[in-house]
């Protein structure tokens, strides 16, 4: 449910769709007949709800890497909004439909250039994101099949429970300051949440991007599993959430993340005004000209 300071979603949620699942998936065990579900595509996610297990697959498809424009921002909003108003979903699991990447953060484009309109319009939908996720009541489990540096890492610590794939060449942090950036301090106190004062300040200030053994061993995810087994374990993990009563689960959830969720609701336009003050530095602004330039010499 939407908490209290969230401003409601002025789009109009997608209508789901019935469609029947063409082959078993990791929530329907094999041999049963297929359940129906309930789907919507947007631009940027995918969403399956099982109706038979409750559990939801949300899956970015926004090549080539999944970046949080102002769209993707406000489709991803939509949807959890969407799967929280239903009740007969009690559980989501995020993953990526692009190979290799889950999400590689804020789109910097977003942030270069544009009026003060545009980024007030753009960090105020970060925070919605945000706040939807955080708050969640539905069990929520970050299937992290690619890496997922800055706001990418942002969402998954959102999360419940993350487990990425067991490849070395994936990797996750919030590195802000690579770009001479610094994480809000939402961002900052969902990453202590997670791994605890003294690595989430060594990882902030350093702007780190942990391979996922790292990650794994300093406790930014829980667990790692080959890439094949990825979705079997994500749902193994969900079944296991969804064995407990939701009003307990959902009443200790909400008093582990009360505080740090009422922080911003009581600073949410000073936070827009400092992001506004900070992005429209030239200093910045350079920083971020220089960052675009080197992504596109990389792609060429």
């Amino acid at each position: 449910l939407c908490p209290p300071g969230v401003l409601p979603l002025c789009c109009r949620p997608p209508a789901w769709d019935r469609a029947t699942r063409p082959s078993p998936s990791p929530l329907q065990p094999p041999g049963l007949p297929l359940a129906p579900c309930r789907s919507f595509t947007n631009n940027k996610i995918h969403v399956e709800l099982d109706e038979s297990s409750g559990v939801a697959m949300m899956k970015f498809k926004s090549p080539p890497v999944n970046s949080l424009s102002l769209e993707f921002l406000t489709e991803f909003s939509i949807s959890l909004e969407k799967l929280e108003n239903n009740r007969a979903c009690r559980g989501v699991i995020i993953t990526s439909a692009v190979p290799k990447i889950f999400s590689s953060g804020l789109d910097i484009t977003e942030m270069c250039g544009k009026s003060v309109e545009h980024y007030t319009e753009f960090w105020r939908a970060v925070q919605e994101m945000w706040l939807r996720l955080y708050s969640s009541n539905m069990v929520t489990v970050a299937a992290v099949n690619g890496s997922s540096p800055a706001g990418g890492c942002l969402v998954a610590l959102s999360c419940d429970y993350r487990i990425m794939a067991e490849n070395p060449k994936f990797s996750i942090g919030l590195n802000e300051a690579q770009l001479g950036i610094v994480a809000p301090f939402w961002f900052k106190d969902t990453f202590v949440n997670v791994v605890g004062h003294r690595i989430a300040e060594r990882s902030l200030q350093l702007g780190s991007l942990h391979p996922a053994p790292e990650a794994l061993k300093l406790g930014l995810v829980d667990e790692l599993v080959p890439e094949d087994k990825l979705m079997e374990k994500a749902a193994a993990v969900m079944a296991q959430w969804l064995a407990l009563p939701d009003h307990a689960r959902q009443l200790t959830k909400t008093m582990m993340r009360k505080a740090v969720l009422d922080r911003l609701l009581a600073h949410r336009e000073e936070d827009i005004k400092n992001f506004i003050t900070f992005v429209s530095k030239e200093s910045i602004q350079k920083s971020l000209r220089m960052y675009m330039e080197m992504l596109k010499k990389r792609k060429s």
